[in-house]
């Protein structure tokens, strides 16, 4: 554990068992939050998470649910309650990819990534904020993308989801601000992940040469900016879409 900032916060990481997600995890954990670390259908990836907090004296547990299903987001708030006491930190991270041009989307998938990073992410927070609330403050971090805001294509479905993520958390922000709850988001660019098959390539502009800064992102930096933003000196930034991509898009 590098620091104690964080010792007493709960947090939550959707899709935390790799990439950004088990990235953030293991960031929070090291300053001193206890994490839940949530998957949907991995469980070894999931509890390799928590060990590897453990092993770096944090403290973990995971939990697998399907955070677009309201039962099972109600369950895992309800074990958070119970075996924590409520929760201060909410991170939507879990998201799927596809690359599928517009005219062959069926509306069913057009429906499955919608409902895990836009679904999810109302769920989630309709089912954290009561806890928050008790507790006096909490913040949450929706994770949503660059390439919604420069166009991509075959990707429609995934931009209309981080879109809407980005609307949600701007709108939250205002209406949960008098119970001192800090609502953003990060909009990672080009970042070295582990990519799954239904992923596809990596863009032709993740060249080196089309980023100012000469180089793809690592994982430990989408980290550091959400430690920072939900630590004891990010209570001031909320409703905000924070870009860390090198310079690729500038707003």
């Amino acid at each position: 554990m590098r620091s104690t900032k964080l010792r007493g916060k709960i947090a939550l990481v959707t899709g935390a068992g790799q990439n950004i997600g088990r990235s953030i995890a293991l960031d929070l954990a090291a300053s001193g939050a206890t994490i839940i670390v949530n998957g949907r259908s991995d469980e070894a990836l999931v509890f390799d998470t928590v060990k590897e907090i453990e092993k770096n004296g944090g403290s973990a547990k995971g939990f697998m649910a399907d955070i677009s299903d309201p039962d099972s987001v109600e369950r895992m708030m309800d074990n958070t309650e119970k075996e924590h006491g409520g929760l201060d930190i909410l991170v939507c991270n879990a998201g799927l990819r596809r690359q599928t041009p517009f005219l062959n989307m069926s509306f069913i998938e057009w429906r499955e990534i919608l409902s895990v990073a836009l679904d999810g992410a109302f769920l989630l927070t309709k089912a954290a904020v009561p806890l928050m609330i008790k507790r006096g403050q909490g913040a949450i971090v929706g994770l949503s993308g660059m390439s919604h805001h420069i166009g991509t294509p075959n990707r429609c479905h995934v931009s209309a989801s981080k879109a809407g993520l980005e609307g949600l958390m701007r709108s939250l922000a205002i209406e949960l601000a008098p119970y001192k709850i800090t609502c953003n988001c990060i909009a990672p660019g080009l970042i070295d992940t582990v990519r799954g098959k239904s992923s596809g390539e990596r863009p032709t502009s993740s060249n080196n040469n089309n980023i100012p800064i000469q180089r793809i992102g690592d994982v430990e930096e989408i980290a550091a900016l959400v430690n920072l933003i939900v630590g004891p000196n990010g209570g001031f930034t909320t409703g905000q879409t924070i870009h860390v991509n090198g310079g690729s898009f500038l707003t």
